[in-house]
């Protein structure tokens, strides 16, 4: 449930919503999204985060971050950091919990809802904490993807669970590839 006068803020963790709409067969169209969430309420900010490979000579999600940077969103970024796992596979790793949840408590007193795009369990106590402020808190993700894309822990912390496939027809397009946010995010693991 949304209010027309609440201040409301995005909160998207790139690569789980990335997954998560990949997992249901679409992509997500940014401007679509902040347009609908803007008509839901007064929109205050929309933060995206998302790690990136710094020693790449092109990144693919480049194209992505810099849009969205010039339209309206606020980018969270840091550098990923690269390892070979114990089979000798090349791996990436870069979490934004910490500088989600540390930006989120921050605004929390001039905010009265969030919507945190990210079915991650770790974002939890970060409910849990924001509704202890006052704050009301849906999170968007998935339960219709095999396995589902959102713990159960979070979906029943959250005031509101909003279903990422319902949105499809209003903030989703139909896949293209290549797609540069799928070679950097997909690599990019929790």
């Amino acid at each position: 449930m949304f209010y027309k006068d609440e201040r409301l803020a995005l909160f998207i963790d790139g690569s789980n919503l990335y997954a998560a709409a990949k997992a249901l067969g679409f992509d997500i169209d940014y401007k679509l999204l902040r347009q609908e969430f803007e008509r839901r309420s007064k929109l205050l900010r929309a933060f995206y985060y998302t790690a990136l490979l710094e020693n790449d000579d092109y990144s693919p999600i480049r194209p992505l971050v810099d849009w969205l940077n010039y339209n309206g969103f606020t980018m969270v970024t840091k550098p990923a950091r690269e390892y070979t796992d114990s089979q000798g596979r090349r791996k990436v790793k870069g979490n934004m919990e910490v500088e989600l949840t540390v930006d989120a408590m921050q605004l929390a007193p001039r905010v009265d809802h969030i919507v945190l795009f990210s079915g991650d369990g770790d974002y939890r106590a970060l409910v849990e904490n924001l509704q202890r402020q006052g704050v009301r808190v849906s999170v968007v993700s998935t339960i219709r993807s095999q396995p589902p894309m959102i713990a159960d822990e979070l979906r029943r912390q959250a005031d509101n669970f909003i279903e990422l496939d319902a949105l499809r027809d209003v903030i989703g397009r139909p896949p293209r590839e290549p797609r540069g946010e799928s070679v950097a995010v997909a690599a990019v693991e929790d």
